[in-house]
């Protein structure tokens, strides 16, 4: 399974988002810090969920970081966040 699938399966299960967009933009940062051969480097996720609509921003973002774990984060070089509810 791939990083955008594993994103996307546990944004899922931890918030049944109404919309949930996973891009893979690595190939867009090719020679910068964090880059490397085979992408899978640099995320962008838009996600609309009841979830987000009481939490501030902060909040938000600290709640997609805990439900995708310290074992996929530590992976991931960027990870862009359009959050809300």
């Amino acid at each position: 399974m791939g990083v955008v699938e594993e994103i996307r399966d546990r944004l899922e299960a931890a918030f049944a988002p109404h919309e949930l967009q996973v891009t893979d933009e690595s190939e867009k940062h090719r020679g910068h810090a964090g880059w490397r051969e085979g992408g899978e480097t640099h995320f962008h996720v838009r996600m609309r969920a009841g979830a987000m609509a009481a939490r501030s921003r902060l909040e938000r973002h600290r709640a997609v970081h805990a439900a995708l774990g310290q074992d996929l984060v530590g992976r991931i070089h960027a990870l862009a966040l359009d959050l809300d509810g």
